[in-house]
Formats: structure tokens, sequence, C-alpha cells
């Protein structure tokens, strides 16, 4: 039995699913106004090797990570830049996929853009007006918070001590200041807008994740996941939105990942204290990178440092090099079995990764010790969980430390021709592919040289 920790019960729950053997998760993604950071990752990371776990235990999993491409921000970043939010957004779309590909991962299944997603959006607003539960005020749409009375059960807060965050636009027009945008009328110098039956504007975020929820999923979907800080005010107006609409809670479990702290701050672009995700991977590898995500509960905060990653970095070194003394298509002795179902059972009791991790390396360390004995071991068992882990590409002969295949000396060869070019633009982008790949270019007086990462 898989249990999750819900945030709406604050208990374990076990995963139930709305449609036996099939698993539905919708994890919010980034705003997208700058290259991502590495705590813009953590909920991608999570969510995608949950995905590899489910699809191990049988399930069919569809994994929903949208992309929010019409915001406050993104407005205001494009008019700093001097450029249209739609181009601002769209190049930063493209270095969120670029970015996170690096991982490794694969993609979601499903990657909704806000833009894209207009008319759900207007529906939904639409049919909340009918039943009384938001109302239009000059162009705006607003949500009645008091006309739902469960408002304030995800966040466990008490209605009368919130604060939307929305600062003082629109707080006029409201009849109540906690109430919420659901649709913003258009502002002079804003460049994209939409008609509607309320005037030209654009949609507040949480509609947005709503309306892409359910367009592909429905209502009552099995995971609603993201980061803790969006479980107020972003998730609990998800939550009352759909519910108010549909008379149903938009999610059956609602998972939420802790953040990446720096010195005991949260990551983020507005404190200024980021690292960026793909110079990350281009300083540790992407191995290095995984293991460290993996390392953490992912309810719980995880700090971020230089000397975290070095550690991190060795263990996939102490992997990799067990690796080498395996031998496929092997059996594993019995012995090893009961750690590789500890693996898997520490995954079904909250997805506790690091108590998985730590079935791997005394996996590891029990291998060595038979190999030195002179015995036979298999890799199946090491490969099966690194699998779902992302990481067994550690067993693989680029990961092993054995000559660059073909693909990694054209990348190679592609880097220095950039290089020659003075494109170093497009040169570090090769560099971030072949870090990617395990490999870090160590440029000498002979030449550039490929060096797998450990």
């Amino acid at each position: 039995m898989i249990r999750i920790h819900d945030t709406l019960s604050g208990e374990l729950k076990p995963l139930e699913p709305r449609d036996p053997g099939k698993v539905g998760i919708y994890a919010c993604g980034p705003t997208v106004y700058g290259r991502i950071h590495v705590g813009n990752a953590r909920p991608f990371v999570v969510f995608s090797l949950f995905k590899r776990f489910l699809e191990h235990e049988g399930y069919a999993v569809t994994f929903v990570a949208n992309v929010t491409d019409v915001n406050d921000k993104i407005y205001d970043a494009a008019a700093k830049a001097g450029v249209a939010s739609e181009q601002l957004a769209t190049e930063m779309t493209a270095h969120y996929k670029a970015d996170t590909d690096a991982l490794g991962l694969g993609r979601p299944d499903h990657e909704p853009l806000a833009r894209e997603t207009i008319a759900e959006m207007v529906a939904l607003i639409e049919k909340l007006i009918e039943r009384g539960h938001a109302y239009a005020v000059e162009g705006d749409v607003y949500f009645d918070v008091r006309s739902y009375p469960r408002y304030g059960e995800l966040s466990h807060r008490q209605v009368d001590q919130m604060d939307q965050g929305e600062g003082v636009a629109g707080a006029e027009l409201k009849r109540d200041p906690l109430d919420f945008a659901l649709w913003k009328a258009w502002k002079e110098g804003e460049d994209t807008s939409w008609e509607t039956p309320w005037g030209r504007g654009r949609p507040g975020w949480h509609i947005e994740c709503s309306a892409m929820a359910e367009m592909l999923l429905g209502v009552g979907f099995d995971i609603h996941g993201g980061g803790s800080d969006l479980v107020f005010p972003h998730h609990e107006n998800e939550a009352a939105q759909t519910c108010a609409a549909h008379g149903e809670p938009l999610s059956r479990l609602w998972m939420h990942n802790g953040m990446v702290r720096l010195e005991g701050e949260k990551m983020a672009k507005s404190v200024g204290n980021i690292f960026l995700l793909h110079e990350a991977i281009a300083a540790h590898g992407r191995d290095a990178l995984v293991a460290y995500f993996a390392g953490g509960h992912y309810r719980q905060p995880i700090a971020y440092s230089d000397e975290r990653l070095a550690e991190a970095a060795r263990s996939v070194g102490r992997i990799r090099e067990a690796g080498r003394r395996l031998t496929a298509g092997v059996a594993s002795p019995p012995q090893l079995a009961e750690l590789r179902e500890s693996f898997f059972a520490a995954l079904a009791d909250d997805f506790n990764t690091p108590r998985a991790l730590a079935s791997v390396f005394e996996w590891v360390r029990a291998a060595n010790r038979l190999t030195e004995a002179g015995e036979e071991v298999g890799d199946a068992d090491l490969r099966e969980m690194l699998q779902v882990l992302a990481l067994d590409n550690l067993l693989d002969a680029a990961g092993n430390g054995d000559a660059p295949d073909e693909a990694a000396r054209e990348l190679l060869a592609r880097r220095e021709a950039a290089r020659a070019a003075k494109d170093f633009a497009a040169a570090d982008a090769l560099r971030d592919e072949l870090a990617a790949l395990g490999w870090t270019v160590r440029d000498g007086a002979a030449g550039p040289e490929l060096i797998p990462r450990g």
C-alpha cells in the first residue's frame, strides 16, 4: 500500500485512485519571467521521480505540470527588459524546458500554457458568477471568499487572519479585502489581453491552474502537488473556486514539497539568493543534482551548498565504482533481496527517498564485500532501484568512465566550433548538454578532454 501525507487532512493517507490502476497528478510549474533556479526545480524532480515509482508499481500515470505564462511578474520583467511580455514568456519557457531536460527525467505528459487555456478560465469564472460565488465590477471579477464556508481548510487558517497578498490594486473594488481576483481588467501598458463578457483583460493567477487541471484531469483527480509556499493563497484559492463551481473537491490528495534554502532563507529571485539550475548542472553534474534532491525527504526543507553537492557527487561516484564490479545478466545473491524490498517499502511510505537511498548504499556495500570475496553479483536489483531514481545511467558505459561515445564526441566538436566562432552562449549550452550526459570538459594545453563526472 502506498501512503502519502495529505496537506488537507494533515495525515498519511492511502493512495486510492479515482480510476483503478490510473493516477492523475497536477503539479504547479514555474512562472516564466526568468531562468529557473534550483528551488524551482525541486517540484519538477520530486513529481517526476514519484511518477517513476508509481509506474514501477504498475500504475498508468498522467503527470501534468503547467507553465504560467500570463502573470504580473512577467509583465514587470518584460517592461524592464523592453520586450513584449509574450516574447519574454516564450523565451523563458524554452529555457525552462531546456534546463529541466538536462536533468534527464523526461517531460511531464502535459505542459499546458495559461495563454492557451483562456476559454476554459472564462467558462469557469462564468459558472462561479452564476452560482453566486463571484462578482464582476468595472472589468474585474472577484471570488467572494465568505460565500464559501470551507475556505481556509487546506491551509488550516482562520479566514479573518488571511491576506491575499494582492497589494492595493483593486482593493477599492472588492466587497471584502479577503476576496481575490479571478479576472483583471486591462490596464495601460499591458500588452496582452483577451475580450470577455466583463471587458478586455487577463486572468488572475489562481484561476489559471484550476482551469488547466480540470481541462486535462477532470475534477476529483488524484494528487495536486507543488511547493509548500503555494499552500496559501494559491492552492487554497484553487481548492475553493473549483469546489464552489462544481460542488466537489479539485483533488483527492494534496502533496507539497519543502523549500530549497540557502543560509536559512528560501531560495527566491525576489531575495536574490538563487543558483540557476543550468549553472548548478554545469558546476556539479546532472547525477549529483538528482542525488542531492533524492537525499532529502520531499516534505522537508533542503539546504543548498557546494559542500552538499560535492557530497552528492561522491555518493554517485561510489555507485558508479560499484557498478564496475557487477555482472550483467547474473542473479543477485538472496541476501541482497531484503535491501531491494526495503528500498521500495521506503518509497511506499510517503515517498521516503532518503531512506530508499540508504538501502541503495547498504546494497552497494554488501555487494562490494561479496565481489571482494570472489563472488559474482548481478546488477539487476541495483539497476531496478536506480531506474526509479533516474540514476541507472551510472551503470551504463559512459557513466562508468569508459571512452566517450559518438554523441559526446560530436557535442564536444560542436562546442569547440562555437568557441572558435566566439559564440560563447552556444558553447556554454553545449557544455551543459555534455554535463547532463555525465561529462566534464577539461580545457588543457593539448586541447579539450572529456572527463567522467563523479
